[in-house]
């Protein structure tokens, strides 16, 4: 059944080749963004079918868009599109409501078949991941918790895409000392004390590319 959906990349040239792709097989884009705030902001007032994310977006990166989108349209499938393939991004995606978690190195009628699977009710995941959750259930590994809540994870990925306490507190509406209190929390909590410290963190958390 063709389905109303929304795309979220960083690299314009990307959405375009999903755009491509996804009307191909019948369904409608009906929006686009650039970054994981836009894509709230789209889904919220276009109310799509389906979004599907990258992981790895400015100002908001795709794990922390799902909740959000989850909570300014709930009627909205999630689905997370990414280069990762380790277990703590996908547990942590579907922790946070997504419904596939597909991965760009595989075969482009991947997305499709997963965009009919989670419109039918049920979760996808790519071959290279599922393998993986299930050989980490069966050896009953424990993965280990993230220290953060979702507005440090915001600020942290602001923190690392260079922006000042002053331009996140703009953006996120807060005032230079709680931005400034949250970043201290963070370097806190993470017991790293330095900004390079810090963006090394969100690269390795998927929050920001290298």
């Amino acid at each position: 059944m063709p389905c109303r959906v929304l795309l979220a990349d960083d690299h314009q040239i990307v959405r375009q080749g999903l755009r491509a792709l996804l009307e191909k097989a019948g369904h409608t884009v009906v929006g686009e963004a650039a970054d994981g705030r836009e894509a709230c902001e789209l889904a919220h007032k276009l109310q799509p079918n389906i979004a599907v994310l990258d992981l790895a977006m400015p100002l908001l990166n795709g794990l922390d868009a799902i909740s959000e989108i989850r909570r300014v349209s709930p009627g909205t499938i999630t689905i997370l599109l990414t280069m990762h393939t380790d277990r703590p991004y996908v547990l942590h995606a579907l922790r946070a409501g997504a419904k596939g978690y597909v991965l760009k190195t595989q075969a482009a009628d991947d997305l499709i078949r997963a965009i009919r699977e989670v419109w039918g009710g049920a979760v996808y995941l790519s071959p290279g991941v599922a393998v993986g959750l299930v050989e980490a259930y069966l050896s009953k590994e424990e993965e280990p918790k993230d220290p953060l809540t979702a507005r440090e994870r915001q600020i942290l990925q602001l923190v690392a895409e260079g922006k000042t306490t002053k331009a996140i507190g703009e953006l996120l509406g807060i005032t230079f000392k709680t931005a400034e209190s949250h970043r201290n929390r963070i370097m806190k909590k993470l017991d790293i004390h330095q900004t390079a410290g810090l963006v090394r963190y969100a690269i390795r958390r998927g929050l920001v590319r290298p």
